[in-house]
Protein backbone atom coordinates (compact mmCIF):
# COMPACT_ATOMS: atom_id res chain seq x y z
CA UNK A 1 0.00 0.00 0.00
CA UNK A 2 1.33 3.41 -0.95
CA UNK A 3 1.68 6.17 1.64
CA UNK A 4 -0.83 8.26 -0.30
CA UNK A 5 -3.48 5.57 0.20
CA UNK A 6 -2.85 5.58 3.94
CA UNK A 7 -3.18 9.34 4.11
CA UNK A 8 -6.14 9.17 1.74
CA UNK A 9 -8.29 6.60 3.47
CA UNK A 10 -6.78 4.26 6.02
CA UNK A 11 -6.66 6.52 9.05
CA UNK A 12 -9.18 5.35 11.57
CA UNK A 13 -10.14 8.71 13.03
CA UNK A 14 -11.36 11.38 10.61
CA UNK A 15 -13.51 14.43 11.25
CA UNK A 16 -15.81 16.32 8.91
CA UNK A 17 -15.28 20.02 8.51
CA UNK A 18 -18.04 22.40 9.48
CA UNK A 19 -20.30 23.50 6.64
CA UNK A 20 -18.28 25.57 4.22
CA UNK A 21 -21.13 27.92 3.59
CA UNK A 22 -21.34 28.93 7.25
CA UNK A 23 -21.02 32.70 7.60
CA UNK A 24 -18.03 34.11 9.47
CA UNK A 25 -19.79 36.67 11.63
CA UNK A 26 -17.45 37.27 14.59
CA UNK A 27 -16.10 40.83 14.62
CA UNK A 28 -12.53 39.58 14.97
CA UNK A 29 -13.01 37.41 11.88
CA UNK A 30 -14.15 40.36 9.83
CA UNK A 31 -11.09 42.39 10.85
CA UNK A 32 -8.83 39.47 9.97
CA UNK A 33 -10.49 39.00 6.59
CA UNK A 34 -9.89 42.64 5.72
CA UNK A 35 -6.19 42.25 6.50
CA UNK A 36 -5.95 38.94 4.62
CA UNK A 37 -7.79 40.31 1.58
CA UNK A 38 -5.52 43.34 1.36
CA UNK A 39 -2.45 41.12 1.60
CA UNK A 40 -3.59 38.68 -1.09
CA UNK A 41 -4.57 41.52 -3.41
CA UNK A 42 -1.19 43.20 -3.03
CA UNK A 43 0.99 41.80 -5.81
CA UNK A 44 4.25 40.55 -4.29
CA UNK A 45 5.73 38.64 -7.23
CA UNK A 46 9.38 39.22 -8.01
CA UNK A 47 8.64 40.46 -11.55
CA UNK A 48 6.08 43.17 -10.85
CA UNK A 49 5.11 43.20 -7.19
CA UNK A 50 6.33 44.79 -3.97
CA UNK A 51 6.84 43.11 -0.60
CA UNK A 52 7.87 46.55 0.64
CA UNK A 53 4.35 47.82 -0.03
CA UNK A 54 2.80 44.82 1.72
CA UNK A 55 5.10 45.32 4.72
CA UNK A 56 4.14 48.98 4.98
CA UNK A 57 0.44 48.08 4.91
CA UNK A 58 0.91 45.63 7.76
CA UNK A 59 2.92 48.23 9.68
CA UNK A 60 0.02 50.68 9.34
CA UNK A 61 -2.38 48.11 10.79
CA UNK A 62 -0.04 47.37 13.69
CA UNK A 63 0.28 51.09 14.46
CA UNK A 64 -3.48 51.47 14.37
CA UNK A 65 -3.64 48.70 16.99
CA UNK A 66 -1.28 50.60 19.30
CA UNK A 67 2.22 49.54 18.27
CA UNK A 68 4.80 52.33 18.30
CA UNK A 69 7.63 53.01 15.91
CA UNK A 70 10.06 51.37 18.33
CA UNK A 71 8.10 48.12 18.05
CA UNK A 72 8.28 47.94 14.26
CA UNK A 73 11.27 47.59 11.95
CA UNK A 74 10.76 47.96 8.22
CA UNK A 75 13.83 46.89 6.26
CA UNK A 76 15.12 46.65 2.70
CA UNK A 77 18.39 47.18 0.85
CA UNK A 78 19.11 49.85 -1.78
CA UNK A 79 19.55 47.43 -4.68
CA UNK A 80 16.29 45.62 -3.87
CA UNK A 81 13.92 48.39 -2.77
CA UNK A 82 10.75 46.38 -3.46
CA UNK A 83 11.86 43.26 -1.56
CA UNK A 84 11.49 44.71 1.93
CA UNK A 85 10.13 43.03 5.02
CA UNK A 86 8.90 43.78 8.52
CA UNK A 87 9.82 42.75 12.05
CA UNK A 88 7.38 43.57 14.85
CA UNK A 89 7.78 42.93 18.57
CA UNK A 90 5.19 42.57 21.34
CA UNK A 91 7.25 42.83 24.56
CA UNK A 92 6.66 40.28 27.30
CA UNK A 93 6.51 40.90 31.03
CA UNK A 94 8.78 37.99 32.08
CA UNK A 95 12.34 38.74 31.01
CA UNK A 96 13.43 35.25 32.11
CA UNK A 97 11.46 33.77 29.19
CA UNK A 98 13.23 33.90 25.85
CA UNK A 99 11.18 35.34 22.97
CA UNK A 100 9.35 33.29 20.36
CA UNK A 101 9.37 34.23 16.68
CA UNK A 102 6.53 33.96 14.17
CA UNK A 103 7.98 33.66 10.66
CA UNK A 104 6.22 34.05 7.31
CA UNK A 105 7.04 35.16 3.79
CA UNK A 106 5.18 37.78 1.80
CA UNK A 107 6.45 36.99 -1.69
CA UNK A 108 4.50 34.65 -3.96
CA UNK A 109 5.17 32.57 -7.06
CA UNK A 110 4.49 34.26 -10.40
CA UNK A 111 0.89 34.11 -11.66
CA UNK A 112 -0.21 35.13 -15.16
CA UNK A 113 -3.76 36.40 -15.54
CA UNK A 114 -4.17 34.71 -18.93
CA UNK A 115 -3.45 31.31 -17.38
CA UNK A 116 -5.79 31.60 -14.39
CA UNK A 117 -9.55 31.12 -14.41
CA UNK A 118 -9.85 34.13 -12.08
CA UNK A 119 -7.70 37.19 -11.47
CA UNK A 120 -4.85 35.83 -9.29
CA UNK A 121 -4.58 39.13 -7.43
CA UNK A 122 -8.26 39.52 -6.66
CA UNK A 123 -9.53 37.53 -3.66
CA UNK A 124 -12.60 35.72 -4.92
CA UNK A 125 -14.94 33.56 -2.82
CA UNK A 126 -16.63 30.78 -4.75
CA UNK A 127 -18.23 27.47 -3.66
CA UNK A 128 -16.74 27.58 -0.18
CA UNK A 129 -13.24 28.48 -1.37
CA UNK A 130 -11.14 31.63 -1.48
CA UNK A 131 -9.11 31.88 -4.68
CA UNK A 132 -5.98 33.94 -5.33
CA UNK A 133 -2.21 33.70 -5.48
CA UNK A 134 -0.88 33.36 -1.96
CA UNK A 135 -4.20 32.39 -0.38
CA UNK A 136 -2.21 29.55 1.17
CA UNK A 137 1.50 30.04 0.42
CA UNK A 138 2.25 31.99 2.49
CA UNK A 139 -0.16 34.84 2.96
CA UNK A 140 -2.57 32.78 5.05
CA UNK A 141 0.02 32.24 7.77
CA UNK A 142 1.53 35.71 7.37
CA UNK A 143 -1.90 37.32 7.78
CA UNK A 144 -2.65 35.11 10.79
CA UNK A 145 0.62 36.11 12.48
CA UNK A 146 -0.01 39.83 11.91
CA UNK A 147 -3.62 39.47 13.03
CA UNK A 148 -2.48 37.60 16.15
CA UNK A 149 -0.15 40.43 17.16
CA UNK A 150 -2.99 42.90 16.67
CA UNK A 151 -5.40 40.86 18.80
CA UNK A 152 -2.86 40.35 21.60
CA UNK A 153 -1.73 43.98 21.84
CA UNK A 154 -4.15 44.87 24.66
CA UNK A 155 -3.01 41.98 26.87
CA UNK A 156 0.77 41.88 27.37
CA UNK A 157 2.17 38.33 27.19
CA UNK A 158 4.64 36.83 29.63
CA UNK A 159 6.90 35.80 26.74
CA UNK A 160 7.98 38.37 24.15
CA UNK A 161 6.45 37.62 20.75
CA UNK A 162 8.36 38.61 17.64
CA UNK A 163 7.14 38.46 14.06
CA UNK A 164 9.24 38.51 10.88
CA UNK A 165 7.51 38.68 7.50
CA UNK A 166 10.07 38.61 4.71
CA UNK A 167 10.53 38.48 0.96
CA UNK A 168 12.57 36.23 -1.30
CA UNK A 169 11.56 32.76 -0.15
CA UNK A 170 10.09 31.70 -3.48
CA UNK A 171 12.90 32.72 -5.82
CA UNK A 172 16.49 31.51 -5.62
CA UNK A 173 18.17 34.70 -6.84
CA UNK A 174 15.95 37.23 -5.11
CA UNK A 175 17.02 39.23 -2.08
CA UNK A 176 16.14 36.94 0.81
CA UNK A 177 14.95 38.87 3.84
CA UNK A 178 15.17 35.93 6.24
CA UNK A 179 18.81 35.32 5.33
CA UNK A 180 19.55 39.06 5.59
CA UNK A 181 18.04 39.24 9.09
CA UNK A 182 19.94 36.17 10.28
CA UNK A 183 23.23 37.62 9.03
CA UNK A 184 22.76 41.32 9.77
CA UNK A 185 20.19 41.61 12.57
CA UNK A 186 20.50 38.44 14.67
CA UNK A 187 19.69 40.28 17.88
CA UNK A 188 16.49 41.66 16.39
CA UNK A 189 15.13 38.18 15.61
CA UNK A 190 16.80 36.26 18.46
CA UNK A 191 14.35 33.74 19.90
CA UNK A 192 14.09 30.44 21.73
CA UNK A 193 12.20 28.92 18.80
CA UNK A 194 10.45 29.83 15.56
CA UNK A 195 6.99 28.90 14.29
CA UNK A 196 7.00 28.79 10.51
CA UNK A 197 5.23 27.34 7.47
CA UNK A 198 5.87 23.73 6.49
CA UNK A 199 3.42 21.95 8.74
CA UNK A 200 -0.33 21.87 8.30
CA UNK A 201 -3.12 19.43 7.63
CA UNK A 202 -4.58 17.45 4.74
CA UNK A 203 -8.20 17.04 3.65
CA UNK A 204 -9.72 14.41 1.41
CA UNK A 205 -12.07 15.15 -1.50
CA UNK A 206 -15.06 15.10 0.85
CA UNK A 207 -13.62 17.67 3.24
CA UNK A 208 -12.57 15.18 5.88
CA UNK A 209 -9.57 16.02 8.02
CA UNK A 210 -7.12 13.17 7.58
CA UNK A 211 -3.85 14.18 9.14
CA UNK A 212 -1.99 16.95 10.94
CA UNK A 213 1.76 17.30 10.53
CA UNK A 214 4.33 19.40 12.34
CA UNK A 215 7.51 20.00 10.38
CA UNK A 216 10.54 19.21 12.49
CA UNK A 217 13.49 19.67 10.16
CA UNK A 218 13.95 20.08 6.44
CA UNK A 219 16.42 19.39 3.70
CA UNK A 220 18.74 22.02 2.24
CA UNK A 221 18.12 22.86 -1.42
CA UNK A 222 21.30 23.31 -3.45
CA UNK A 223 21.99 23.54 -7.17
CA UNK A 224 25.13 22.33 -8.94
CA UNK A 225 26.32 22.76 -12.54
CA UNK A 226 27.77 19.99 -14.68
CA UNK A 227 29.91 21.34 -17.54
CA UNK A 228 31.47 19.46 -20.44
CA UNK A 229 33.58 21.28 -23.04
CA UNK A 230 35.24 20.23 -26.32
CA UNK A 231 36.94 22.05 -29.23
CA UNK A 232 33.96 21.21 -31.43
CA UNK A 233 34.18 21.10 -35.21
CA UNK A 234 32.16 20.27 -38.28
CA UNK A 235 29.32 17.80 -37.67
CA UNK A 236 30.14 15.97 -40.91
CA UNK A 237 33.25 14.55 -39.25
CA UNK A 238 32.23 13.40 -35.77
CA UNK A 239 34.80 12.33 -33.19
CA UNK A 240 34.45 10.30 -29.97
CA UNK A 241 35.01 13.38 -27.78
CA UNK A 242 31.58 15.01 -27.69
CA UNK A 243 30.45 17.38 -24.94
CA UNK A 244 26.83 16.22 -25.16
CA UNK A 245 27.73 12.55 -24.80
CA UNK A 246 30.11 13.25 -21.94
CA UNK A 247 27.49 15.30 -20.14
CA UNK A 248 24.85 12.64 -20.80
CA UNK A 249 27.08 9.96 -19.26
CA UNK A 250 27.53 12.12 -16.15
CA UNK A 251 23.80 12.83 -15.85
CA UNK A 252 23.00 9.14 -16.25
CA UNK A 253 25.46 8.36 -13.46
CA UNK A 254 23.51 10.70 -11.17
CA UNK A 255 20.26 9.05 -12.22
CA UNK A 256 21.57 5.64 -11.29
CA UNK A 257 23.02 6.61 -7.92
CA UNK A 258 21.23 6.27 -4.59
CA UNK A 259 22.58 8.27 -1.69
CA UNK A 260 22.82 6.23 1.52
CA UNK A 261 19.87 6.07 3.90
CA UNK A 262 20.03 8.45 6.84
CA UNK A 263 17.67 8.87 9.77
CA UNK A 264 16.88 11.60 12.28
CA UNK A 265 14.68 11.38 15.36
CA UNK A 266 11.95 13.04 13.31
CA UNK A 267 12.11 10.65 10.36
CA UNK A 268 12.31 7.65 12.69
CA UNK A 269 9.13 8.79 14.43
CA UNK A 270 7.41 9.51 11.11
CA UNK A 271 8.41 6.19 9.56
CA UNK A 272 7.43 4.28 12.68
CA UNK A 273 3.96 5.84 12.64
CA UNK A 274 3.67 5.23 8.90
CA UNK A 275 4.67 1.60 9.17
CA UNK A 276 2.22 0.93 11.95
CA UNK A 277 -0.64 2.49 10.01
CA UNK A 278 -0.07 0.97 6.58
CA UNK A 279 0.88 -2.56 7.70
CA UNK A 280 1.33 -5.26 5.09
CA UNK A 281 4.41 -5.53 2.93
CA UNK A 282 5.21 -1.82 3.14
CA UNK A 283 4.81 -1.74 6.92
CA UNK A 284 7.07 -4.78 7.27
CA UNK A 285 9.67 -3.22 4.95
CA UNK A 286 9.67 0.03 6.93
CA UNK A 287 10.22 -1.89 10.18
CA UNK A 288 13.09 -3.82 8.62
CA UNK A 289 14.66 -0.66 7.26
CA UNK A 290 14.47 1.09 10.64
CA UNK A 291 16.22 -1.89 12.19
CA UNK A 292 18.82 -2.09 9.41
CA UNK A 293 19.22 0.88 7.03
CA UNK A 294 21.45 -1.29 4.82
CA UNK A 295 18.60 -3.70 3.99
CA UNK A 296 18.52 -3.21 0.21
CA UNK A 297 15.43 -5.35 -0.33
CA UNK A 298 13.45 -3.36 2.22
CA UNK A 299 14.73 -0.10 0.72
CA UNK A 300 13.50 -1.17 -2.72
CA UNK A 301 9.98 -1.71 -1.37
CA UNK A 302 9.79 1.48 0.69
CA UNK A 303 11.31 3.62 -2.07
CA UNK A 304 8.52 2.75 -4.50
CA UNK A 305 6.75 5.63 -2.75
CA UNK A 306 8.45 8.80 -3.95
CA UNK A 307 7.71 10.69 -0.73
CA UNK A 308 9.21 7.96 1.44
CA UNK A 309 12.17 7.61 -0.92
CA UNK A 310 12.93 11.32 -0.56
CA UNK A 311 12.47 11.15 3.22
CA UNK A 312 15.22 8.53 3.53
CA UNK A 313 18.15 10.23 1.83
CA UNK A 314 19.73 13.08 -0.06
CA UNK A 315 18.37 13.26 -3.60
CA UNK A 316 19.87 14.86 -6.71
CA UNK A 317 18.11 15.21 -10.06
CA UNK A 318 18.82 16.89 -13.39
CA UNK A 319 16.41 19.78 -13.98
CA UNK A 320 17.90 21.88 -16.82
CA UNK A 321 20.00 21.08 -19.90
CA UNK A 322 21.71 23.33 -22.45
CA UNK A 323 24.09 22.19 -25.18
CA UNK A 324 25.54 23.05 -28.56
CA UNK A 325 25.71 26.23 -30.61
CA UNK A 326 24.65 25.15 -34.11
CA UNK A 327 22.75 22.26 -35.63
CA UNK A 328 25.60 21.47 -38.02
CA UNK A 329 28.47 21.75 -35.54
CA UNK A 330 29.94 19.48 -32.92
CA UNK A 331 29.04 20.85 -29.47
CA UNK A 332 31.67 22.94 -27.77
CA UNK A 333 29.77 23.18 -24.52
CA UNK A 334 27.06 21.26 -22.66
CA UNK A 335 25.70 22.05 -19.20
CA UNK A 336 23.18 20.57 -16.81
CA UNK A 337 21.69 21.87 -13.60
CA UNK A 338 21.57 19.26 -10.87
CA UNK A 339 19.12 20.12 -8.09
CA UNK A 340 19.92 18.42 -4.79
CA UNK A 341 17.90 18.22 -1.60
CA UNK A 342 20.51 17.53 1.05
CA UNK A 343 19.61 15.52 4.14
CA UNK A 344 20.04 17.27 7.52
CA UNK A 345 23.62 17.05 8.72
CA UNK A 346 25.04 16.46 5.24
CA UNK A 347 27.02 19.34 3.71
CA UNK A 348 27.08 21.13 0.38
CA UNK A 349 30.80 20.26 0.06
CA UNK A 350 30.24 16.57 0.80
CA UNK A 351 27.53 16.38 -1.84
CA UNK A 352 29.82 18.17 -4.28
CA UNK A 353 32.49 15.54 -3.72
CA UNK A 354 30.03 12.75 -4.46
CA UNK A 355 28.78 14.46 -7.64
CA UNK A 356 32.35 14.96 -8.86
CA UNK A 357 33.03 11.26 -8.41
CA UNK A 358 29.86 10.39 -10.34
CA UNK A 359 30.53 12.86 -13.16
CA UNK A 360 34.04 11.64 -13.84
CA UNK A 361 37.14 13.53 -15.03
CA UNK A 362 35.68 14.88 -18.28
CA UNK A 363 32.93 16.91 -16.62
CA UNK A 364 33.49 19.86 -14.29
CA UNK A 365 31.13 20.13 -11.31
CA UNK A 366 30.64 23.42 -9.44
CA UNK A 367 28.35 24.70 -6.71
CA UNK A 368 25.86 27.35 -7.79
CA UNK A 369 25.24 30.50 -5.82
CA UNK A 370 23.50 31.01 -3.49
CA UNK A 371 24.93 28.36 -1.18
CA UNK A 372 22.44 27.20 1.44
CA UNK A 373 23.45 26.46 5.04
CA UNK A 374 23.73 22.91 6.30
CA UNK A 375 20.30 21.73 7.44
CA UNK A 376 20.18 21.22 11.21
CA UNK A 377 17.24 19.18 12.52
CA UNK A 378 15.59 20.54 15.67
CA UNK A 379 14.76 18.27 18.59
CA UNK A 380 11.39 16.63 19.10
CA UNK A 381 10.99 18.99 22.03
CA UNK A 382 7.95 18.20 24.21
CA UNK A 383 7.81 21.86 25.27
CA UNK A 384 7.04 22.71 21.64
CA UNK A 385 5.15 19.64 20.46
CA UNK A 386 3.10 19.22 23.66
CA UNK A 387 0.96 22.38 23.24
CA UNK A 388 0.50 21.58 19.54
CA UNK A 389 -0.94 18.16 20.34
CA UNK A 390 -3.08 19.36 23.24
CA UNK A 391 -4.68 22.12 21.19
CA UNK A 392 -5.07 19.87 18.15
CA UNK A 393 -7.09 17.44 20.25
CA UNK A 394 -9.42 20.30 21.15
CA UNK A 395 -9.65 22.01 17.76
CA UNK A 396 -9.47 18.90 15.56
CA UNK A 397 -10.61 15.96 17.72
CA UNK A 398 -9.65 12.53 16.50
CA UNK A 399 -7.16 13.74 13.88
CA UNK A 400 -3.68 12.22 14.35
CA UNK A 401 -0.63 14.50 14.37
CA UNK A 402 2.79 13.26 13.28
CA UNK A 403 6.23 14.88 13.07
CA UNK A 404 7.69 15.05 9.60
CA UNK A 405 10.82 16.26 7.85
CA UNK A 406 10.13 18.36 4.79
CA UNK A 407 11.78 17.12 1.62
CA UNK A 408 11.55 20.68 0.36
CA UNK A 409 13.00 23.83 1.86
CA UNK A 410 11.83 26.96 3.67
CA UNK A 411 13.46 30.09 5.03
CA UNK A 412 13.66 28.35 8.39
CA UNK A 413 17.06 26.98 7.41
CA UNK A 414 18.64 30.43 7.88
CA UNK A 415 17.43 30.63 11.48
CA UNK A 416 18.52 27.08 12.22
CA UNK A 417 21.98 28.06 10.99
CA UNK A 418 22.30 30.62 13.83
CA UNK A 419 21.03 28.22 16.47
CA UNK A 420 17.29 28.90 16.55
CA UNK A 421 15.16 25.74 16.15
CA UNK A 422 12.33 26.09 13.64
CA UNK A 423 9.03 24.19 13.66
CA UNK A 424 6.47 24.15 10.87
CA UNK A 425 3.23 24.69 12.73
CA UNK A 426 0.14 22.56 12.02
CA UNK A 427 -3.36 23.96 11.78
CA UNK A 428 -4.07 25.03 8.19
CA UNK A 429 -5.73 22.21 6.25
CA UNK A 430 -5.38 22.04 2.46
CA UNK A 431 -6.81 19.78 -0.20
CA UNK A 432 -5.07 16.61 -1.26
CA UNK A 433 -3.92 18.16 -4.56
CA UNK A 434 -2.02 20.84 -2.62
CA UNK A 435 -4.75 23.40 -3.31
CA UNK A 436 -3.00 24.83 -6.37
CA UNK A 437 0.06 26.00 -4.41
CA UNK A 438 2.71 27.18 -6.93
CA UNK A 439 0.26 26.29 -9.69
CA UNK A 440 -2.96 27.58 -11.19
CA UNK A 441 -6.02 28.75 -9.24
CA UNK A 442 -4.49 28.53 -5.76
CA UNK A 443 -7.24 28.27 -3.16
CA UNK A 444 -8.13 27.60 0.46
CA UNK A 445 -11.40 26.46 1.96
CA UNK A 446 -13.06 29.27 3.89
CA UNK A 447 -13.63 27.04 6.89
CA UNK A 448 -10.02 25.82 6.84
CA UNK A 449 -8.71 29.38 6.90
CA UNK A 450 -10.77 30.44 9.90
CA UNK A 451 -10.30 27.17 11.79
CA UNK A 452 -6.55 27.36 11.21
CA UNK A 453 -6.50 30.94 12.39
CA UNK A 454 -8.23 29.98 15.65
CA UNK A 455 -5.81 27.11 16.24
CA UNK A 456 -2.68 29.15 15.57
CA UNK A 457 -3.91 32.03 17.73
CA UNK A 458 -4.48 29.67 20.64
CA UNK A 459 -1.09 28.05 19.98
CA UNK A 460 0.73 31.37 20.28
CA UNK A 461 -1.15 32.08 23.49
CA UNK A 462 -0.20 28.67 24.87
CA UNK A 463 3.50 29.47 24.49
CA UNK A 464 3.39 33.13 25.46
CA UNK A 465 0.80 33.51 28.26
Amino acid sequence: MRLAKWIGGALAACTLLPGLAAAQNRPDQKAFFDLYKQLVETNTTLSSGSCTQASAQIADRLKAAGYGNADITLFSVPDHPKDGGIVAILPGTDKALKPMLLLGHLDVVEARREDWTRDPFKLIEEDGYLYGRGTVDDKAMSAIWADTLIRLKKTPPRRTIKMALTCGEETTFAFNGAEWLARNKPDLIAAEFVLNEGGGGRLDANGQRELLAVQVGEKAAQNYTFLATNPGGHSSQPVPENAIYELADAVKAVQGYEFPIMLTDTTRAFLTATGQKVGGQLGDAIARLLANPNDKAADAIVSRDKALHATLRTTCVATLLQAGHAENALPQRATANINCRIFPGETVEGTLARLKALAGPKVTVTVNEPIRPTAIPPRLDPKILGPMKTLAARHFPGVPMVPMMSTGATDGIFFQAIGIPVYGAPGLFIDKDMSGIHGLNERVRVASLYDGRDYLYDLVRAYAY
